[in-house]
């Protein structure tokens, strides 16, 4: 009989990973945009179960974090998942865009004191 952890798996998560405790490749914050690639390289080779349930949450661009999220799964094991698919160019990941602001908003700081002031 095979017994689940906590969350009811039965693979154990370094068996996900093949043992792996690091990515490969430092291209994923929580907050990067995943997305598959439609259609899938020629080359791609079969995926594990867990790759495909990535690459169907990533029809559409989705973060990192929320990809964690909605697989239960924790986010180290998610980026290692994802480094094998951006090797396998199965997705495209795209960092977080920054907005360059020389100035704070003094409005949107006003506001976030007031509201302080009132707890």
């Amino acid at each position: 009989m095979t017994v689940g952890d906590a969350a009811g798996r039965l693979v154990r998560l370094f068996a996900l990973t093949g043992g792996r405790t690091r990515p490969s490749r430092a291209d994923f914050t929580l907050i990067s945009t995943v997305t598959a690639v439609d259609p899938p390289p020629a080359t791609a080779a079969r995926c594990q179960p867990e790759h495909t349930r990535i690459l169907r949450l990533c029809a559409e661009p989705v973060a990192v974090a929320e990809l964690a999220a909605r697989l239960d799964l924790p986010v180290s094991v998610v980026v290692i998942l994802l480094c094998d698919l951006l090797e396998a160019g199965r997705i495209t990941v795209r960092p977080p865009r920054l907005v360059s602001r020389t100035t704070p908003d003094l409005d949107l700081l006003q506001k976030v004191r007031d509201g302080l002031g009132r707890l």
